[in-house]
């Protein structure tokens, strides 16, 4: 935030550059926080819907292969009724034979017909053992689903407070940040974004604290101090390469964004 208004066509100082720059970095490590009071909810949430997901698919490919289990039965079922009625017929052709020879080759089919039946009723027993294995593991897989579907209602909930809570000074936070970076030259909100990046804390403009960079035991050169107290040219820091704006810089700022974090809180 400036301290006064600047025209469209004045060319913004040094000093302006750096108080826009250290009030972006205030609000973006505000968001910063906020953000992180969600931790790893939202991957959390993320990796239990796909876990569900590829819970759903295994348990639908299962009961795909027990239909398939099922349709294998009814269909050795009729071949065993097929194999009953033409059991019946030739016995009644046996009843009518004029010589042996027709007898036994009648007899024969008749045995053929309950091979296949005993066959039939092997099968049936078979699909039977790995369709009622495959129950189990339907059971097993829609218990896992629902106890993940639980977790993930509490993780639901528990994420959707903390947004209640926090969307609307997020999103006015945003704003704010949105609105500074199109104010602020391109080639120097690039180097912000990019000591930001490589930040672990995401601090890319400090302060001076006890003579050193904000978070850094690297003590900065009387001399330098006074350069950066100037405020005539954008000085970064040797050991982390953040920019360097002087305490009494830093201190305005700071008050005067914490009226705006009030008022969007």
């Amino acid at each position: 935030m400036s301290t006064t208004k600047e025209s469209p066509t004045k060319e913004l100082t040094v000093e302006d550059k750096l108080r826009m720059l250290y009030d972006l970095q205030l609000i973006d490590t505000r968001i910063d926080r906020i953000q992180g009071m969600r931790g790893e909810l939202p991957l959390e949430v993320r990796d239990l819907e796909d876990e569900i997901a590829g819970l759903e698919t295994r348990k639908a490919k299962i009961n795909a292969e027990v239909a398939e289990m099922e349709a294998e039965i009814k269909e050795r079922k009729n071949l065993i009724k097929d194999a009953q009625a033409r059991i019946k017929k030739y016995e009644e052709q046996q009843k009518n034979v004029r010589n042996n020879r027709e007898f036994d080759a009648i007899t024969k089919e008749i045995e053929y017909q309950n091979l296949e039946i005993q066959l039939s009723e092997k099968k049936i027993k078979e699909v039977k053992l790995r369709a009622d294995a495959k129950a189990e593991q339907i059971q097993e897989v829609g218990n896992r689903i629902e106890e993940r579907s639980q977790h993930l209602k509490y993780k639901r909930e528990e994420l959707d407070g903390i947004m209640a809570e926090t969307q609307k000074e997020e999103e006015a936070l945003l704003a704010k940040s949105a609105q500074f970076r199109t104010q602020i030259d391109e080639r120097l909100l690039a180097a912000y974004t990019r000591i930001r990046g490589s930040a672990r804390n995401g601090l890319a403009v400090v302060a001076i604290e006890r003579g050193a960079s904000g978070g850094s035991f690297f003590v900065i050169p009387p001399q330098r101090q006074l350069e950066i107290a100037s405020r005539k040219k954008i000085i970064t820091d040797e050991h982390s390469g953040r920019i360097l704006v002087d305490p009494e810089l830093a201190k305005e700022e700071e008050l005067r964004m914490e009226a705006f974090f009030r008022e969007v809180h």
